[in-house]
């Protein structure tokens, strides 16, 4: 017999759609992935799930009992952990778990919790001054308070780098018996293989319920590789230009390329399918095969050879050293990646290199040009797209673009270019922060483009987007830096830093590798993980520079 059922399932808000005739049983004992982009309709299933919404047809019971009539008693034997930080941040971690327990009327007994997620030594910091993947923690600690039947986790890893994210998994999974029934929302897709089964959403309509591999495997025969092509960027624009090629994306040194049925790529050897290639199969491909944004990019005018320098930049607050000692140097049309967990420094960096801090020693170049000496003329040559929606969310689109405009002295009708391009011109009169997630990231990134910069920084700029959206946002980087601009980007999408040609991983402040994707998958190999993935290196070099 299921604990869940779910059935013929619809949830409209005034003439939008936000779920269609959804139907899926769920067992006790097992993780089911609930995966979608961004609007997809995750949020909204787990929320009536929750009995926080009311079906506006269908219905849905947890353990024979209806959400919409016996609500109270679902909220009895359920937990649930929303998708942005829900609890109080002036408040410490002891004292959230407190109110937590006062609020759900659970006993105070915090000593296995605090043990199991590994937050005793946190009991007494503020909920503000935690990492992303600590919040996390917290989260699921108080969603846990109950010993819920039913756990329903919402996105619990947007944002968290990847030690946070396996933590999260290893945790989540231990709690794994024949008691409790998991779901867990994501819009990464490479969690959904980590799930017994899926439910694949799309604009409100299942796509796909059952196991995961079911899906993957029909890829088998149809995903290719083509191995270190002489010039990446000019071979990935050239198969998109292929009608047989449905997507393709850069891996490290290589191209991965997933192809129409009963096409073959001759230069290419076959790989192993990913849950991901099937989703975008059943999306008809990549929705951009060509970069309107590189197309409309006038000429470069800085030549120099390496248009981003750090040199010795250091930052200390208080006692604190942010940024220690970073030095590097970024060519021209390059896309340079900057990973490293939650709090080790590369915001910070990000930001002495974009003249928003001033760096305590050291100095950083732009185009040539030192910012502390020439800040107007450095700032003139770069675009920064913050990790979080940082326009005026009271004005709209087109207000903040104007305003940008006005700043860098760009011409009115680059707005409406702008709109154009990163198809938004629907929304240009709406109000900015009431927007979807991916139009505030395709307006920030519109933003940070408005003067044609030579040098463009984007901090986590994909950050909960869905892989269709991340897709079309690395189209357009890569056109870019084809046509010579400079790209420091900083990410916790492991698939997104192969894109990069080189990556500098920063612990603790301290740049500890430096090296293109493929050198530092190369360097992590093991007896134990002969073909370690980037994440594999990632997680090992971490944790070998903290043993150390």
């Amino acid at each position: 017999m299921s604990f869940v059922e779910i059935k013929e399932l619809s949830k409209t808000f005034g003439c939008s759609a936000a779920l269609s005739n959804i139907s899926a049983q769920m067992h006790k004992g097992q993780i089911v992935g609930v995966i979608g982009p961004d609007g997809a309709g995750k949020t909204t299933l787990l929320r009536l799930m929750a009995g926080l919404l009311a079906p506006s047809s269908g219905h849905i019971e947890i353990n024979g009992l209806d959400t919409l009539g016996q609500s109270e008693e679902v909220h009895e034997i359920s937990g649930y952990m929303p998708q942005r930080f829900g609890l109080y941040e002036d408040l410490t971690v002891m004292e959230n778990l407190e109110l937590y327990a006062e609020l759900r009327g659970a006993p105070k007994t915090f000593d296995k919790l605090l043990q199991f997620t590994n937050l005793q030594p946190f009991t007494k910091r503020l909920a503000k001054h935690l990492s992303g993947g600590m919040k996390q923690k917290l989260g699921l600690a108080c969603a846990l308070l109950k010993k819920p039947q039913l756990l329903l986790l919402d996105e619990p890893s947007v944002g968290v780098d990847p030690i946070s994210r396996r933590e999260l998994w290893a945790l989540v999974n231990t709690l794994l018996d024949d008691t409790i029934s998991i779901v867990w929302s994501t819009s990464y897709l490479d969690e959904a293989e980590k799930c017994q089964t899926v439910l694949l959403l799309n604009e409100g309509k299942a796509l796909f319920y059952g196991n995961p591999s079911d899906l993957t495997n029909k890829m088998v025969g149809r995903v290719f590789k083509i191995e270190k092509p002489e010039n990446k960027r000019a071979r990935l624009f050239s198969l998109f230009k292929d009608e047989s090629v449905l997507d393709a994306v850069i891996q490290g040194a290589d191209i991965r390329v997933i192809m129409q049925k009963n096409s073959m790529l001759p230069d290419a050897v076959e790989t192993a399918p990913r849950f991901e290639d099937a989703f975008i199969d059943i999306l008809g491909g990549s929705p951009m095969r060509v970069s309107p944004l590189s197309a409309a990019m006038p000429k470069m005018e800085n030549p120099n050879p390496y248009p981003v320098v750090a040199d010795h930049l250091t930052k200390r607050f208080d006692q604190f050293t942010a940024a220690d000692q970073v030095t590097f140097k970024v060519q021209r049309g390059e896309i340079f990646g900057f990973l490293g967990p939650n709090g080790a420094g590369k915001s910070t960096t990000f930001k002495m290199l974009c003249g928003l801090l001033k760096p305590t020693e050291g100095k950083a170049l732009i185009g040539g040009v030192d910012l502390q000496k020439a800040p107007k003329e450095a700032r003139s040559h770069l675009g920064y797209m913050a990790q979080k929606f940082s326009l005026y969310g009271d004005l709209t689109p087109r207000q903040n673009l104007e305003f940008f405009a006005g700043v860098y002295g760009a011409k009115k009708e680059t707005v409406e270019q702008m709109a154009k391009i990163f198809a938004f011109t629907p929304y240009l009169d709406k109000t900015s922060g009431m927007l979807p997630l991916g139009l505030k990231q395709r307006l920030s990134f519109a933003a940070a483009m408005m003067h044609w910069p030579s040098v463009l920084f984007l901090d986590e700029p994909t950050s909960g987007m869905d892989p269709v959206s991340r897709r079309e946002f690395w189209m357009h980087a890569n056109g870019l830096a084809d046509h010579g601009c400079t790209i420091m980007v900083s990410t916790h999408f492991m698939d997104e830093a192969e894109y990069c040609d080189r990556i500098a991983l920063i612990y603790q402040g301290k740049i500890i590798h430096l090296d293109t994707p493929d050198a530092l998958k190369e360097a992590a190999k093991s007896e134990e993980v002969p073909n370690p993935t980037l994440e594999d290196a990632f997680v090992k070099m971490i944790e070998a520079y903290a043993a150390h």
